[in-house]
């Protein structure tokens, strides 16, 4: 097999484990990140790494460009990267929010820019982007990470019409909730930026929350993400939806069949429970 993939995020998480599955299967794997030091065991394992940061234009462009030299082709891009800033819209000072939008939304736009002529070019394959079940629904204090993740989806189904006509398939993921270090930076955040402010007593018992949901037996492992999105790119006739993970078809499900005032009582009443 010389299919030729770029993920990015692949210093941890879902990103590592999607790396080393598709290894296993025979891709070409270009693994980026900002961090090349938290990528040697990929490396050891034939991946061909890449220092890309999502809020530098140059980098991306390198990044590209290195592939493109390299490896004359580029088949498939996975899009991962990302992180949840958590805190109450009053709290989160705009320049925080800015650099959200910056790594989980334009960053990854940007690199559907840049690799969407040679895709095109090639008849590639496809764009997997890994949004969140938290781009259907959004949640107390995740104001801006919701905002980015429902951008996500926006962008994808857009995309997904414009390139069609070139054979380019568009496949979003939707995790729910996963065993990865985003629950602790969200918790970090919220409690950093609304554990002593007006919000504090719902910030505290929505900490909680997501800290229960990380340890207990409700979170899935990474690899369920990563054996989903080599389904995906498998497949010759691929959803243009997966959502995988803990709680996420679930949530799905409720978020369809609530009214929003419904959906708003069911989420502060799972935070609220939390002692």
């Amino acid at each position: 097999m010389n299919t030729t993939v770029l993920i990015t995020g692949a210093s941890s998480g879902i990103g590592k484990e999607t790396t080393k599955l598709l290894l296993q299967k025979g891709y070409i794997v270009y693994a980026a990140a900002r961090r090349l030091e938290r990528m040697k065991d990929l490396e050891s394992l034939g991946a061909r790494l890449l220092e890309i940061d999502l809020t530098k234009d140059a980098s991306m462009v390198n990044g590209i460009h290195t592939i493109m030299v390299e490896s004359g082709q580029l088949d498939i891009l996975i899009n991962n990267a990302g992180y949840g800033s958590y805190g109450a819209l009053e709290d989160v000072p705009l320049s925080e929010a800015k650099y959200q939008f910056e790594v989980n939304l334009f960053g990854l736009a940007r690199l559907c820019q840049l690799a969407i002529p040679y895709m095109r070019k090639q008849q590639s394959e496809c764009i997997v982007n890994i949004s969140s079940i938290g781009g259907e629904a959004g949640e107390p204090h995740g104001a801006w990470y919701h905002a980015t993740k429902f951008a996500v989806e926006g962008l994808s189904d857009s995309i997904r019409m414009e390139l069609k006509q070139f054979g380019i398939k568009v496949i979003v993921i939707q995790p729910g909730a996963i065993k990865t270090e985003w629950n602790a930076i969200a918790r970090e955040h919220l409690l950093k930026v609304s554990g002593n402010t007006a919000y504090k007593k719902l910030a505290h018992k929505h900490a909680k929350f997501l800290k229960a949901a990380d340890e207990g037996k409700f979170a899935s492992e990474p690899i369920v993400i990563a054996k989903t999105i080599a389904k995906a790119i498998d497949a010759k006739n691929p959803k243009t939806r997966y959502a995988v993970g803990g709680g996420a078809k679930f949530a799905k499900f409720m978020r369809s069949i609530l009214t929003d005032k419904a959906h708003d009582n069911m989420m502060l009443r799972f935070i609220n429970n939390q002692k």
